[in-house]
């Protein structure tokens, strides 16, 4: 009886499966809103800012707009996070949805520099600053919501589904970008054409806010309330008294994590352009390629973290990690036009990614699970994936191999992380 119990619980109902793929479906168009910002920052660039002023000015100033977003994120995750700990689960994760769609939309419809002047780039930061903000409640909020409603020994699945779905927001905001491109002239692209992406992840996401309106709260947070277990005061001030080695070793695992998106798949493409003069058309295939490996490799991981340890993953993973990047970056180059099967090796080899999450959660009671998973991601995130791209670029003069061996380093950090972190019952 104890075998069919455990069977029991361990499968996912069908109103689990549609639980997890609106969440994942919510989570891939967040993303996607946030991406294309940074792969149509050049024509944004030349829409938002004076003529007058030189190319590379504009872009700088475009990329700083982009990099406003990072910077939100802890705030936007930490004020989400809170209330997610103290009035529900449920609430938060559809509140994000809506502030991603609204200044995603508002992006498509924006007037120019020429139409409004000065006012036209201030708004544009200000939605740009909703959009981070939307962000840093997302991931978080949807890792937790998902493994609340998990049975246990599928947790790593259920979480692994949403990791998938937002890295194949990535994925998406890519394919809309190359299809854009390839149906449309360059003229109308630069005129008018750029501003559909964001129309159409403005749409949408009215649309997945809607369909999560029929989410149901979580059993542990329903539970909690029941019980009167939910935070009685501020949950950070809970978090820095009570769980100072969780948050250390969150953060950790999570420049990790920057390192493996921002190195390996964002960055990418403009490096390989640069070191080893390889087409754009090649090195945009190439990042299609690990980013859809990259979105099956972190589902894959997870899954395994339901029948294998967490540690013993965390090894396994961050040598792959390592030897993935390593790949990518001092291989590939020695065989021309093999970028593609190099860039989705590496991608494939990104499973500790998945693993991330899954540490994090566990390193977290359900009473405060949200604003530690909300405040370690979103910080570490903030300052990591905005230093990374900076010291790729000093480092890279050095040896071109220089990306590779940031990668490998972060990824003994993240063992080291995952190693040591605490874990808490993960139905507490």
């Amino acid at each position: 009886m104890s075998s069919c119990l455990a069977v029991s619980r361990a499968s996912l109902s069908l109103s689990q499966l549609r639980i997890l793929a609106l969440a994942s479906l919510g989570g891939a168009l967040e993303f996607y809103d946030f991406v294309i910002f940074a792969f149509l920052a050049k024509l944004i660039a030349a829409h938002f800012f004076p003529a007058s002023q030189a190319e590379w000015l504009r872009q700088a100033e475009a990329f700083g707009l982009f990099g406003a977003g990072y910077l939100a994120r802890p705030l936007g995750g930490i004020v989400m996070a809170h209330f997610g700990d103290t009035s529900g689960r449920k609430k938060v994760f559809t509140l994000s949805v809506l502030l991603m769609a609204v200044p995603t939309l508002m992006m498509g419809l924006l007037p120019s520099y020429q139409t409004l002047g000065v006012s036209a780039p201030l708004i544009l930061l200000i939605l740009r600053i909703m959009q981070g903000a939307a962000i840093g409640g997302e991931a978080p909020g949807g890792w937790v919501f998902v493994s609340e409603h998990a049975p246990r020994g599928r947790i790593g699945l259920a979480t692994g589904l949403l990791t998938g779905g937002l890295t194949g927001g990535i994925f998406l905001g890519s394919v809309v970008i190359l299809t854009m491109h390839s149906i449309m002239k360059p003229d109308d692209v630069a005129a008018w054409g750029w501003r559909i992406p964001f129309i159409l992840g403005g749409i949408f996401g009215f649309g997945a806010m809607f369909l999560r309106r029929w989410l149901d709260e979580t059993p542990i947070f329903r539970e909690m309330q029941e019980k009167a277990k939910t935070a009685s005061t501020l949950p950070a001030k809970i978090l820095i008294r009570d769980h100072r080695r969780g948050i250390l070793c969150s953060m950790m695992m999570t420049w990790t994590l920057t390192a493996a998106i921002v190195v390996l798949i964002l960055m990418m493409p403009p490096m390989m352009q640069t070191l080893h003069n390889i087409s754009s058309s090649e090195t945009m295939l190439a990042s299609l390629a690990a980013t859809l490996c990259l979105t099956l490799s972190v589902v894959a991981a997870s899954a395994l973290t339901d029948t294998v340890s967490l540690k013993t993953l965390s090894a396994i993973c961050g040598v792959g990690l390592a030897i993935g990047a390593m790949g990518l970056y001092s291989v590939s180059p020695l065989f021309p036009h093999t970028l593609v099967f190099w860039a989705a090796f590496s991608g494939l080899c990104c499973g500790f990614v998945g693993l991330v999450p899954i540490g994090m959660l566990r390193a977290f009671p359900a009473m405060v699970r949200f604003s530690g998973v909300s405040l370690s991601y979103n910080i570490s995130y903030a300052v990591f994936g905005g230093l990374t791209p900076a010291i790729i670029s000093a480092l890279t003069p050095q040896t071109p191999v220089a990306p590779a061996i940031y990668v490998a380093f972060t990824a003994i950090i993240g063992c080291i992380a995952l190693y040591f972190s605490p874990t808490e019952d993960s139905a507490s």
